[in-house]
Parts: C-alpha cells; structure tokens; sequence
C-alpha cells in the first residue's frame, strides 16, 4: 500500500458514508489513524483534507489503541478461523456478511472501549496498557 492507493480508499470512504449516513457528513466524521507512513504521506493528509474528515490523534507507537487490533479484527477472525475461500471476492463477501449483520451497538461498544482504553493511557502516562 502507498499514498495514493491510501487517498483513494479515504475517497471511497468518504463516498460510502454518503451513500449510507449522509447525516453524519454535517454532524462530522472523526477519523483515527496510526502514525504509519502511508498515513502521514503528503498526498494521505491531503487526501483527508479532501474528505472533510476531522483527525483524532494517534499516539505514537500505541497498536493497543487501535479499534482494528484489538477489537474489530480480532472478532473477524475469530469468526472466519478454519474457512477456506476459492478467491478474494469470496473472502470480501465473508467479511462484508460479517459486518452487514452486527448492530450498531456492536460498533458503539468497540468506540467506548477505545474510549476507555485511551483515558487508561492518559492515566498512565503512555505506558503499555495490559488487558
């Protein structure tokens, strides 16, 4: 993945959220992102600006604070352990059918206990945070 390939899926995105919660476009979209180089390209950052996204900080080097690793990820995986796809559009449909299905409290959980996590890594001054 590089920069552009980057500006293009936060294009997409951005269409996505008009095409499903256009109401959350005038209400703002916070965007949480890591530090990592493809996030902080030029043609990334610009790319953001674009969307009209607004960007919660990331601190530096703290994979225990990001929703995907911890929460949304490990979900997935757990639900697709053992299955075999034939091709990518396969597995795209599984994951899709995996995310289609929950609730929107099942997201609301996952933000709060970001939230959560991230008073914990104030209190603790950045130390790692233990489950």
């Amino acid at each position: 993945m590089n920069g552009q390939y980057y500006a293009n899926l936060l294009a997409q995105a951005r269409e996505a959220v008009v095409q499903k919660r256009r109401v959350k476009l005038s209400r703002g979209v916070l965007f949480l992102q890591d530090n990592a180089s493809v996030h902080t390209a030029w043609v990334s950052r610009q790319a953001l600006k674009d969307t009209g996204f607004s960007e919660i900080d990331h601190p530096p080097y703290s994979p225990d604070l990001a929703p995907s690793d911890y929460f949304l990820v490990s979900n997935l995986k757990k639900e697709l352990r053992g299955r075999r796809f034939v091709d990518d559009n396969q597995m795209k449909m599984a994951v899709e059918s995996h995310f289609d299905c929950k609730e929107k409290e099942y997201f609301l959980d996952g933000l709060k206990a970001l939230y959560t996590k991230c008073e914990k890594c104030i209190v603790l001054e950045g130390d790692y945070i233990e489950k």
